[in-house]
């Protein structure tokens, strides 16, 4: 089983990032042959300082290796290094209905935040079909919203097996429903252009002041709060934190005479807590860059031998060769 994942370098990943598709993604690394990279590519759709790219590209792999990953078990690499795919982009392109990327809810989301459209925006599924098919992959981690992705990867691959032979695997989409929507300090989807992500590592002051934000409704800490599964500091404990420490202050919410200030102080401390030892980690790595550049340029090598072949498969399907 081959297993692919990525994630853009826009900024400081947060608890949504990581419960949503990193800790799944390293799990999943000792179930079967894991490729997974930083999509840099796909970054240039809404980020244009190359400074703050390349740093922000440096940091989801400090990031990524503190929490966990294993480069002897994954294939870790920045998409940039393996130029195959977006040779394949063009194949895949060629056979993509309009409608299809129309119909794409991720672009028009994008376009009314304010995003300026442009090509790449809108083309954005063919690339991450390029990214899926081109390495064979069997199963694709990814959260509710990008889905669909997954989707239109499997239509185009159908249409062009259909024209040119069986050229390409279907994949199919890996969705933990219990993580799929980590939710912000507003009660939104915790994402950075929503301005309401929590973030895996940073400084520490900064960070018990955003939890300590945290939405919560006017009901006094004496009443009792019968609902509190749906607190939003609940809802992050359950992530953060023991089972059985989740569920009691679960219960002490249900039961009445617990403040949301103490809930909130709690939260940070467990949330804290949780990412010890992959603080401890990301320093040591911080200190050996050159073991972080070591491991990427490692892993485009190997991504590229898996590569290579799919793109000639394609291209002699499709009489290029």
């Amino acid at each position: 089983m081959r297993i692919l994942s990525g994630i853009q370098p826009s900024g400081a990943l947060h608890l949504g990032n990581y419960f949503g598709m990193m800790k799944p993604a390293i799990e999943l690394q000792h179930q079967g042959e894991a490729f997974y990279f930083i999509a840099d590519y796909h970054s240039m759709t809404s980020l244009f300082d190359t400074k703050v790219r390349r740093q922000n590209s440096l940091e989801v792999a400090l990031d990524f290796l503190a929490c966990g990953l294993d480069p002897k078990k994954a294939v870790f690499f920045r998409q940039s290094d393996v130029p195959e795919v977006t040779e394949l982009t063009w194949l895949l392109g060629t056979v993509t209905p309009m409608g299809l990327l129309e119909r794409a809810t991720s672009y028009k989301d994008k376009i009314a935040k304010g995003i300026s459209p442009n090509l790449g925006l809108f083309a954005y599924p063919v690339l991450m079909a390029a990214d899926i098919l081109i390495y064979d992959s069997n199963i694709v981690p990814v959260g509710q919203d990008q889905k669909q992705h997954v989707e239109i990867t499997r239509d185009i691959a159908i249409k062009f097996n259909e024209l040119y032979g069986e050229v390409f695997v279907l994949p199919e989409p890996q969705i933990r429903a219990a993580v799929a929507k980590v939710p912000g300090i507003d009660g939104e989807k915790m994402s950075k252009s929503y301005g309401n992500a929590i973030d895996i590592f940073g400084d520490e002051k900064a960070l018990r002041k955003r939890v300590m934000s945290i939405k919560m409704d006017s009901r006094t800490p004496q009443e009792p709060k019968p609902d509190a599964e749906q607190n939003l500091a609940i809802q992050l404990m359950k992530l953060v934190a023991p089972v059985e420490v989740a569920r009691d202050y679960e219960e002490r919410l249900r039961v009445g005479g617990f403040g949301y200030g103490d809930l909130k102080k709690s939260l940070f401390e467990q949330y804290w807590n949780h990412f010890t030892d992959a603080r401890a980690k990301r320093a040591e790595l911080a200190s050996n860059l050159d073991y972080v550049e070591q491991v990427l340029r490692d892993g485009a090598d190997r991504a590229r031998t898996v590569s290579q072949k799919v793109l000639k498969r394609a291209r002699v399907a499709g009489g290029l060769e």
